[in-house]
C-alpha cells in the first residue's frame, strides 16, 4: 500500500467539519477509529501486532524479543482542531518506509518496529506523552490515575471504557531493553528548512520547556453598579501579564504563550473573581527560560499588587533540555550523506516529542520533513507532496543502515 492511499484512508478520521482541524483525543471514538486503522496496517503487512501495558500499538517485523531492535513511529493523537500531519506524517512514513525496504529486497538483520505511541498531544488530560512517559517511568502510576479530563472522566476510566486494563499501566523497563534505537519522522514545528531550501533535517536537540498556571483573585461585583477604583478586577493583572510574556520573550529569544484561560463567574457583567491563564515557555537553554518564567512572574506580582489583586503561580509540568543521542544522530547524518544528492541541515526544535521523553532511556534520534508556512496545530499545517515522498525515502535509508547491517 502506497504513502499517498494509507494517507487518504486515515485523513478523514477525526476531522471535524466545521472548522477542518483534527479532534483525534486519547481514548475516543476517533482515537479508536485510528487505532483500528493501524492495526489494520499491521495485518496487511503480516506484522505481528501487540499493545503494551499502557495502551501503545506496535507492529513489529522480527522478533519483538531478540533485542536490539529499531523502532520507528510516532503518534495519532491530536491537539484540539490540530493539523493532518503532526504526529500522523510520522506513523504512515514508517509504514511506507518498510514497504519501500522491502521494495528494495532489504535483508533486516535486527527486529524492526512501528508505533503508535497514546496520548501524546495531551489534549484531553492535560498532560503531553503520556504513553511514552508511563513507558519511560516518567509518569507513575499513581500520577496517572489522577489525571481528569473536562468532564471530570479519569485517564482509568476512559481507559477501560475504551477496552483497555488501566490497573496494567506502568513503567516498562524490558520492553525499552530490548529496543536499541528510535528514530521519530515528524513535520518541522517551524520554518527553518523552509529557509535553507532542504525537504529533509535532523533534529540535534528540544529546548526546555514547561507550562505553569497563573491564578489572580479578585473579588466579583457587578459590572455596571462598581465604580471602577473600588474594583479589585483580576482581568486587569491578566491582560498586563499577557503583554509582560511577549516582551520577556522577545528580549530573550525564547517563546512564551498565554493560551489558555478560564475565568469566574465568567459573565458578561460581572466583574470576574478568579482568572487563570496557562502559560507555555520554551528556550533555546535552561538559563534563558528560568530568566524569562522568571522575568514574567515579577511582572505578574507586580501588577496584582497594583490592582489589589492575590497571585498563586504553579508550574504544572516541565520537560529539561533534551540532547538526542550525538552517536545516532551523528549516524543519521553519515546515512543520508551518503551517495545521495541530499544535504542535512541539523536544527533544534522548541516542540516536546516522545523521542524526547524516551531520549533519557534509550537512543533516540528524529528527522523533520519541510513544512513551507511553519504552521502547526492548526488546520493549515501542511507539507508538499515530494517533501513527504523524500520524507519516506530518507527514513527508509536511515533504517536500512540501522537494521540492514
Amino acid at each position: 500500500m502506497s504513502f499517498h492511499s494509507m494517507w487518504a484512508e486515515l485523513l478523514p478520521i477525526g476531522r471535524s467539519s466545521a472548522t477542518g482541524g483534527y479532534r483525534r483525543y486519547a481514548w475516543t471514538g476517533a482515537d479508536a477509529d485510528c487505532r483500528a486503522w493501524f492495526r489494520e496496517q499491521a495485518a496487511t503487512r503480516g506484522l505481528t501486532y501487540e499493545v503494551d501495558r499502557n495502551g501503545n500499538q506496535w507492529a513489529w517485523l522480527g522478533d519483538p524479543t531478540a533485542g536490539n531492535a529499531v523502532v520507528t513511529g510516532s503518534h495519532l493523537d491530536s491537539v484540539p482542531d490540530g493539523g493532518a500531519f503532526d504526529g500522523p506524517l510520522g506513523v504512515v512514513s514508517s509504514f511506507a518506509a518498510l514497504d519501500e525496504l522491502r521494495d528494495r529486497g532489504a535483508e533486516f538483520t535486527r527486529p524492526l518496529a512501528v508505533v503508535n505511541f497514546g496520548d501524546e498531544e495531551g489534549a484531553r488530560f492535560g498532560l503531553a506523552c503520556v504513553g511514552s512517559r508511563l513507558t519511560a517511568g516518567a509518569l507513575t502510576p499513581e500520577q496517572a490515575r489522577t489525571l481528569t479530563d473536562a468532564d471530570g472522566v479519569t485517564l482509568p476510566q476512559a481507559m477501560e471504557a475504551a477496552g483497555h486494563d488501566p490497573d496494567a499501566i506502568g513503567a516498562d523497563p524490558e520492553r525499552l531493553a530490548r529496543i536499541g534505537a528510535f528514530v521519530e519522522l515528524h513535520v518541522e514545528q517551524g520554518r527553518a528548512l523552509d529557509l535553507t531550501g532542504d525537504p529533509v533535517g535532523v533534529a540535534s536537540a528540544i529546548w526546555p520547556h514547561g507550562r505553569w498556571r497563573f491564578d489572580f483573585r479578585g473579588e466579583a461585583n457587578h459590572a455596571g453598579t462598581t465604580r471602577l477604583a473600588d474594583r479589585r478586577d483580576p482581568m486587569l493583572p491578566y491582560a498586563e501579564t499577557v503583554l509582560a510574556a511577549r516582551k520577556e520573550a522577545q528580549l530573550s529569544g525564547a517563546v512564551a504563550t498565554f493560551g489558555k484561560i478560564s475565568v469566574e463567574p465568567n459573565g458578561v457583567n460581572a466583574v470576574p473573581s478568579v482568572v487563570r491563564g496557562w502559560l507555555d515557555s520554551r528556550a533555546p537553554g535552561q538559563h534563558t527560560l528560568d530568566a524569562v518564567v522568571g522575568g514574567i512572574e515579577k511582572a505578574a506580582r507586580e501588577f496584582a499588587d497594583h490592582h489589589g489583586v492575590d497571585l498563586d503561580v504553579v508550574r504544572e509540568s516541565f520537560t529539561p533540555v533534551v540532547e538526542f543521542d550525538h552517536a545516532l544522530r551523528d549516524e543519521l547524518v553519515r546515512i543520508l550523506g551518503t551517495d545521495t544528492d541530499l544535504t542535512v541541515p541539523v536544527l533544534g526544535t522548541g516542540a516536546g516529542h516522545d523521542a524526547g521523553i524516551l531520549a533519557s532511556r534509550i537512543p533516540t534520534a528524529m528527522l523533520f520533513v519541510r513544512n513551507p508556512t511553519g504552521v502547526s496545530h492548526s488546520p493549515a499545517e501542511s507539507a508538499a507532496e515530494d517533501d513527504c515522498v523524500a520524507g519516506v525515502r530518507a527514513l527508509a535509508d536511515v533504517l536500512e543502515g540501522l537494521a540492514c547491517r
